[in-house]
């Protein structure tokens, strides 16, 4: 008897774990599906998405690898606001939802989320959200200089995008009438709707395949074992508290980060009380983003391996005041919320960093260096008609710096982390707007010095391709405070930004590139960690031979000629 009782016990097990393998190709083909079909260079270059699986009940059970952490895991929370709008009995099978609340969704107006219900029959089993970043919602475009919400363009409350396969007029109509590139917005729209019903045609079929006539079982088996294998990873760290601060650029003054971790036997929480106050430019974080990127951050350290869902993300809990920095409320502007959003997992490495040394990388870039260059606006400083002698374009180059060097290992050069998108070719860059690259290459000596190195920035050179002005819309960190190294190694080298005629330019803000100029920028690179005197010789050697770190900085720093 026991041993039948035991074959029982193992076949459930494997079944669970074919059934989970299942699960994730279902929402990794969704995240593959909005890249494959999507008309923006975010979603279709940088991969600048997410896609996840829902109970009935809005928590998500599975989500996909391909995605960023300020998507994927704000996304986790946002189909329960849609649910309160349009509870479970009220669906149909056809109906399709949509919204850019910054508050109920991903943090800006910029990323529309579209969640759909699945059906089997006239049962709801499942819902599919996926969400991703769009070149333009209107407003004052691109950059932080919005002081309210109102700025920021084009505001969709939670509505039905479908009605049983009838999509709406009024909704892809205000889009249209309110974005400056209306092809790309709705063709992503597009997209959302069409990731997500590939998605529950493949979840429909394998829950046919197996017999599932519900997930609810497995998915309660999942996000139980989640959450499980979360408060045993977290037992594995010592218990307490501990506290680290952070200073960032800001606008029109710095910002000052505080946050005390504690590690219990209930998990894992993240206090930013003592955070600087909101502020009158559009970098605030709603408390969505704030969650994602804490969460994400505690999550690159402890339970790395579990599987990102409401039972791994519910052992991370996540404290802010609100109408600080990262819980602003309405009205506040927060287009710009990413500059602030991406130092969180930084301050959270400095937490654990005290409790064990040497498991935490260094701080990074961090915050993306994107180029965002607008064409054929007029702007303050050259004649209108000089402006619209060319053509209308908003063009954003995914670009970042280097990472912190990370515990045994050097950073990672021109990679985005936290965010994880990728880098956008400047081929594509070139055929989307009239835009010419001159340069784009490792920033020599950026990567913070230590036994390991940070990781490098880069210099990339553009201009007009038409001769005529231009707008950066400059949304940049770490130029006054640059990333600080760890445990003995230095920080590394703070970011800029100047025309090549030789004005420096400010980190933030829309500011006017001149007919003829080329803007260059220096993204920042990682902070080191270790006494570089300790870096091994042929590592200096390798660096220097590959034009990573310069002859004078291998003698006068790492000590060897």
């Amino acid at each position: 008897m026991s041993s039948a009782r035991s074959n029982q016990s193992a076949t459930a097990v494997i079944r669970n774990q074919i059934l989970w393998d299942r699960l994730i190709a279902v929402v990794e083909e969704q995240a593959q599906t909005i890249i494959r079909t999507a008309f923006g260079a975010a979603a279709r270059e940088a991969g600048d998405v997410s896609a996840g699986l829902f109970l009935p009940d809005g928590r998500m059970i599975a989500q996909a690898v391909t995605g960023t952490p300020g998507h994927v895991n704000s996304v986790a929370e946002s189909v329960r606001h849609f649910l309160a709008e349009f509870p479970a009995p009220t669906m149909r099978p056809g109906d399709i939802y949509i919204t850019n609340d910054p508050w109920k969704a991903t943090g800006h107006l910029f990323d529309i989320t579209v969640v759909t219900p699945v059906f089997l029959g006239s049962k709801l089993v499942a819902l599919f959200a996926s969400n991703t970043h769009v070149v333009d919602i209107g407003g004052v475009g691109v950059g932080p200089d919005a002081t309210q919400i109102y700025h920021e363009g084009l505001f969709i409350p939670i509505a039905k995008l479908a009605d049983r396969g009838e999509m709406s007029k009024t909704v892809l109509d205000f889009l249209r009438a309110n974005v400056r590139d209306p092809v790309q917005v709705v063709g992503d729209v597009y997209a959302l709707v069409s990731c997500n019903e590939v998605a529950g045609r493949r979840l429909a079929g394998m829950m046919r395949e197996y017999g599932l006539k519900t997930l609810q079982p497995l998915g309660e088996h999942i996000i139980a074992q989640s959450h499980a294998a979360m408060l045993k990873a977290a037992a594995a760290w010592p218990a307490g508290t501990w506290h680290h601060e952070m200073t960032i650029d800001g606008y029109e003054a710095p910002i000052h980060l505080k946050a005390a971790l504690t590690v219990s036997a209930r998990g894992i929480e993240v206090d930013f009380t003592g955070s600087s106050g909101a502020v009158q430019r559009a970098l605030n974080v709603p408390k969505s983003y704030t969650d994602a990127y804490t969460s994400f951050g505690v999550r690159c350290i402890i339970g790395a391996d579990v599987p990102n869902n409401a039972g791994s993300l519910g052992a991370v809990t996540v404290k802010a005041p609100e109408g600080s920095i990262v819980n602003a409320l309405p009205p506040c502007a927060v287009t710009s919320r990413a500059i602030v959003g991406m130092m969180l997992p930084d301050l959270v490495f400095g937490c654990l960093r005290q409790a064990c040394p040497d498991r935490v990388p260094a701080e990074g870039a961090s915050s993306l260096w994107n180029i965002r260059l607008v064409g054929g606006q007029p702007m303050a400083g050259a004649p209108a008609e000089d402006f619209l002698a060319g053509r209308r374009f908003t063009q954003v180059s995914f670009t970042t710096g280097g990472t912190g060097a990370r515990p045994r290992q050097d950073g990672l050069s021109t990679t985005s982390f936290p965010s994880g998108v990728r880098n956008t070719a400047v081929e594509i860059s070139e055929t989307m707007a009239p835009l010419v690259f001159w340069r784009k290459e490792y920033r020599l000596d950026s990567g913070g010095p230590g036994k390991y190195r940070g990781g490098l920035g880069q210099v990339v050179e553009v201009s007009h391709a038409e001769h005529v002005p231009m707008i950066l819309a400059a949304t940049f960190d770490r130029i006054k405070f640059p990333a600080r190294g760890a445990l003995g190694g230095q920080v590394g080298a703070p970011g800029r930004v100047r025309l090549k005629s030789g004005r420096e330019l400010n980190g933030k803000g829309r500011q006017l590139v001149p007919a003829g100029d080329r803007v260059i920028i220096e993204t920042p690179g990682g902070g080191g960690i270790g006494d570089p005197r300790e870096r091994a010789p042929e590592s200096v050697e390798r660096d220097v031979r590959h034009g990573l770190v310069g002859a004078e900085a291998a003698r006068d720093v790492y000590g060897q000629e």
